[in-house]
């Protein structure tokens, strides 16, 4: 899931950044209100969380913008200004949730998971399936053939990934950008090792494989024929 953050203390971006990339989010940060406009309008974004006092364009007025747009993004206010009449403001402007800094950190977790529960999304949104493997976005769970399978944020990341565009190819340059939010970098083999890794848990356990190569191509993930 990739999150847009918008807040322009230093401290504080690093922080919910830090946590936010253990628990398997990629996080994209800015620092002025425009740039987090433009961000929104033109990028893949999950959930946005916005700092209202931000600058170049205040965060009330870049969720109005977005509002506008008819974008759907579920957004999160994450400010100082704590009075019930900001509150009502944020979430009359289009906000689906309000936290007052400071916060506790699992409390934005939950309100995260809580928004990517909210009306509209179905099961079949939060729960990915090929063949006889299942990974439900929620809780985080990868099971097959009813077998829970451990894996580590980036791994869950990666077969999320895959299992988002099942029989199709994804190039490694893809993977880095999403899973890694690197740009280009033609020298790691971190995808290859990650792939590696996955296909220990997820394949070899069992009869039939699910992650495939494609030469010089990439990898995919398909049920057998």
């Amino acid at each position: 899931m990739k999150v847009l953050l918008a807040e322009d203390d230093v401290k504080s971006a690093d922080y919910i950044r830090k946590g936010l990339t253990e628990h398997g989010y990629v996080v994209d940060w800015v620092e002025d209100g425009r740039e987090a406009l433009t961000y929104c309008l033109y990028n893949s974004v999950d959930i946005a969380i916005v700092d209202r006092m931000l600058p170049g364009m205040d965060g009330l007025s870049v969720v109005k913008a977005l509002r506008a747009s008819k974008s759907d993004l579920p957004i999160i206010f994450l400010t100082a200004l704590s009075d019930v009449d900001d509150r009502v403001e944020g979430l009359l402007a289009g906000g689906d949730d309000y936290m007052v800094k400071p916060f506790h950190f699992s409390e934005l977790l939950a309100r995260i998971t809580a928004l990517s529960r909210r009306p509209g999304q179905t099961a079949q949104e939060t729960i990915l399936e090929v063949h006889d493997l299942s990974l439900d976005l929620l809780t985080r769970t990868a099971t097959r053939q009813g077998q829970v399978i451990e894996l580590l944020n980036k791994e869950f990341a990666l077969l999320q990934h895959l299992m988002e565009h099942p029989g199709r190819v994804v190039s490694r340059t893809m993977i880095l950008e999403k899973v890694w939010d690197f740009t280009f970098d033609p020298g790691t083999t971190i995808v290859e090792t990650h792939i590696s890794k996955l296909r220990h848990k997820v394949d070899k356990p069992f009869k039939t494989a699910l992650i495939h190569t494609v030469r010089n191509m990439g990898y995919t993930i398909r049920a057998p024929r």
